[in-house]
């Protein structure tokens, strides 16, 4: 008899049993489909279906210190980096109250100025018309981020790293920063400050506040951006605005009307690029149906007609 074998295997056993006593499993998943038609110069191509797909594992557990550990990863093919690359968002987050939250987000991370860069319209311009998007601080996979214990009541902050690259000798590190107050109700005001440094000499200070109040079934939100860069072009600083009132018809019905503006200010003639919409939404249990139109005038900072351009889409949601 193999007394060592037998001991062995008990001792894995046991380990195994542990480890599922201590942690759990979730398994969630989205399905989507869309029609979307854009009209204006030579982005009028027509009605263009699309779909969305996605499968989500996380995995978690407290550890003997206390500390809680997540991991999760989308399934999400081609969606990654790489054409054959199966995963998309993928990241580990270790903490607590007393700790905080640490996060290692290996890719699908936003720093955290980007997490906020236009929490007010939503990226109401990011629909097929060829706008410019809110400007933003560096960001890239493997980012490292933390979360502070609650520093008082309603007030949160948080740190981002971007580590330095070794695909550009231009691309340096840089550090993002951001507070949040929600210590009255149906009010947030927060702001945020990061760095672009993609680009050498043409590195970039990015800040932005925001601030959004909710009263009863209607939000109202507004938030600004600045992106001051250290380049000469009269185009590199930009200012970016956008504004957004949601009214929550029903528990199941929402609408909104959302503003997004941009504007290179030192440029002279500058036309501001102006992006407006209005969207709307039905759930019923893991059903979303929506619906947009978005209309983009002076694309790219220009008044040619046919830097005018508008859109609808039609979409349905699917979350299990």
């Amino acid at each position: 008899m193999n007394i060592k074998k037998i001991g062995l295997t008990a001792l894995a056993g046991s380990l195994v049993a542990t480890s599922a006593f201590a942690g759990e499993m979730t398994v969630t998943g989205s399905a989507s489909f869309e029609v979307q038609h854009v009209n204006g110069a030579a982005a009028n191509t027509g009605k263009a279906w699309s779909m969305g797909n996605s499968v989500t594992f996380a995995g978690s557990g407290e550890l003997d210190n206390g500390l809680n550990v997540t991991y999760s990863v989308e399934l999400d093919r081609d969606a990654g980096t790489g054409t054959n690359n199966p995963f998309d968002s993928h990241g580990v987050t270790i903490g607590n109250d007393a700790f905080g939250t640490l996060t290692f987000q290996g890719h699908g991370g936003a720093s955290a100025q980007t997490a906020v860069d236009d929490m007010a319209s939503g990226d109401i311009w990011d629909n097929g018309l060829g706008a410019s998007g809110a400007p933003t601080s560096s960001s890239s996979d493997n980012m490292i981020a933390y979360a502070l214990p609650e520093l008082m009541e309603g007030l949160s902050a948080n740190i981002s790293y971007v580590p330095h690259t070794t695909a550009a000798v231009q691309y340096a590190s840089t550090m993002d920063w951001a507070v949040a107050y929600t210590g009255i109700e149906g009010l947030t005001l927060g702001y945020a400050s990061g760095e672009n440094k993609t680009t050498k000499g043409s590195e970039a200070d990015v800040s932005t506040y925001y601030i959004s109040y909710a009263y009863g079934p209607v939000t109202v939100a507004f938030a600004e951006s600045e992106f001051d860069s250290e380049a000469t072009t009269t185009t590199a600083d930009v200012d970016f605005t956008a504004y957004s009132v949601a009214y929550t018809v029903t528990d199941e019905i929402s609408v909104a009307y959302k503003v997004a503006d941009q504007s290179t200010p030192n440029a002279s003639g500058d036309v501001d690029q102006e992006v407006n919409g209005v969207t709307a939404s039905y759930t019923a249990g893991g059903m979303t149906i929506s619906g947009k139109m978005v209309n983009a005038d002076n694309v790219g900072y220009s008044s040619t007609a046919t830097d005018d351009r508008s859109m609808w889409e039609l979409a349905a949601s699917f979350a299990f």
